[in-house]
Parts: structure tokens; sequence; C-alpha cells
């Protein structure tokens, strides 16, 4: 469920990135044991593949401004901005510290943009008009929205899955029962039984 790719509107990308830059540059990454926000990733070949994704990116035009650099399977937290479809991390999921901006005009391209990928297990729409963000929301293709919240939720009761290359089905509460089960009717018929005709 971790972000990946961060869609905003050109209207206030540049707000929105010098902020989230400014945020990102005050994570610390290192030692787990020391006070830091971001450890190790699983291993250095994993650090290595997140290092190649932004290289990649900024080698096609595409600004660092946070991060971008890795110590073995460290790597600080990295932000991209002006990510276009022929850079790698556009479609490769990263998972690592490394999020991508793609600046979109307006509510249509912002769509487009979200869906063209082939995974689809969680997203978040934020706006000040709810009612505009729900309407966007349907129209994104992925098992989970949530509207003003992170892309991080989950909660037992409810069905998590998602759509595409990120799982099929649903597991949590009456959801899972549904996948995992076909839902039969079988009867017994009581051979003594009236037939009124």
């Amino acid at each position: 469920m971790s972000t990946e790719r961060i869609i905003v509107d050109a209207r206030i990308a540049d707000a929105f990135v010098e902020k989230l830059a400014a945020k990102a540059k005050m994570l610390p990454a290192g030692d787990p044991r020391g006070n830091v926000v971001l450890g190790p990733l699983v291993t250095p070949e994993a650090a290595e593949r997140v290092q190649e994704l932004v290289d990649d990116a900024v080698a096609k035009d595409a600004a660092l401004v946070a991060g971008g650099k890795r110590n073995g399977p460290i790597m600080e937290a990295t932000l991209l901005d002006h990510v276009t479809p022929d850079m790698h991390i556009y479609s490769e999921e990263s998972f690592g510290p490394a999020k991508n901006v793609m600046r979109v005009n307006g509510d249509e391209e912002a769509i487009r943009v979200t869906n063209d990928t082939e995974y689809g297990l969680s997203s978040a729409v934020f706006s000040r008009n709810v009612e505009r963000a729900m309407v966007v929301a349907s129209r994104i293709e992925c098992g989970i929205c949530h509207v003003n919240g992170p892309t991080v939720h989950d909660e037992a009761q409810m069905p998590f899955g998602g759509l595409e290359a990120s799982g099929y089905g649903r597991f949590g509460g009456r959801a899972a029962i549904a996948e995992f089960t076909d839902l039969r009717w079988i009867t017994i018929e009581d051979p003594q039984q009236h037939y009124p005709f």
C-alpha cells in the first residue's frame, strides 16, 4: 500500500513539491538502532535497484529534489519531480523510499495517468471538494481508494485486495468468505409433503 506515484495538478505542483521535498530532507536514514526514520531495505541489492530507477529518471531529465543517495542497503528519502512515461520509475514499483511526482492538467489527465499502470492495489485522492474527489476516486482502477487519507490503511473487517498485477480476490471480513467459497443452495424435499394439486 506504500505510495509510489504522486500525481499533482500543475497549478499547485511547485508549492507541493517544495513542501514535500523539505519534509523528505528531514527524514534521517541509517542504522535503525539509532535515531532514524528510514532503516535499511531488505538487501543491498534492493537499494541498488532503487538507485538504478532514480539514476534512470535523472538521466532522462527528472528533477532530483530530495535524497538520491544510498549507502549499502540504506537509501535516503528520495523525491523526483517531472517524471514522464519514458522513465522506468513511472511504471515500475521501487519498493523503497523513492517517490515520483507527475504533473498533470486537471482531473481527466490525473485519472488517465493514475490508471496508466499495471498495478492497482491502493490509492488516495486529496481535495478540498469531497464530492469532486469521490467522482475521481470512482474512476480510479484499483481495489482500494481513500479520500483525503493515506494509501496505507487496512482494517481487518474490510475487503482488502487489488486489481491487475496487484493480485486478485479479496481478503478481510465477509469478503474473504465470498472470495474463497461458492455460495450454493441444496434442498432436501420431504417425500410426505402435500402438493395442492
